[in-house]
């Protein structure tokens, strides 16, 4: 287990984040397959699903589910071209993906200096 994934919770949910191998860029893993640089693009996944994932919501053990999403993304991170592959914790009172962390808040909507330099204010363009 990557020490990231410590700070994630046994409930609540998840996305699957990485950095891709070409240019670096943060970026998540979709409701396709696909990675986006969009977080609210990535699937969300429940930290308490059975093994193999399940969605927000679902019931199940401790973080199975999650764990086994991001063991085959990363079992497949270098088809795929990105590196880093590890799961983060989302806030529950938000409808979209908002992360829990500030370090991931930042890593999801851009630098905190000047909102020029944001991720969101370029074009989207998914990876596979």
């Amino acid at each position: 287990m990557d020490v990231r994934n410590n700070r994630r919770q046994a409930g609540g949910s998840s996305v699957v984040t990485a950095n891709r191998l070409l240019d670096g860029r943060i970026v998540w893993l979709a409701e396709d397959g696909v990675w986006s640089d969009r977080i609210d693009a990535a699937k969300v996944f429940a930290n308490d699903g059975p093994q193999g994932g399940s969605e927000r919501g679902s019931e199940g053990g401790s973080n199975g589910g999650i764990e086994s999403v991001i063991a085959a993304v990363a079992a497949r991170q270098q088809a795929d071209g990105v590196v880093g592959v590890y799961g983060v914790q989302l806030r529950d009172d938000s409808a979209t993906p908002v992360p829990a962390t500030v370090r991931e808040r930042i890593r999801a909507f851009g630098p905190s200096v000047h909102p020029e330099f944001a991720p969101f204010t370029e074009a989207t363009t998914n990876v596979r």
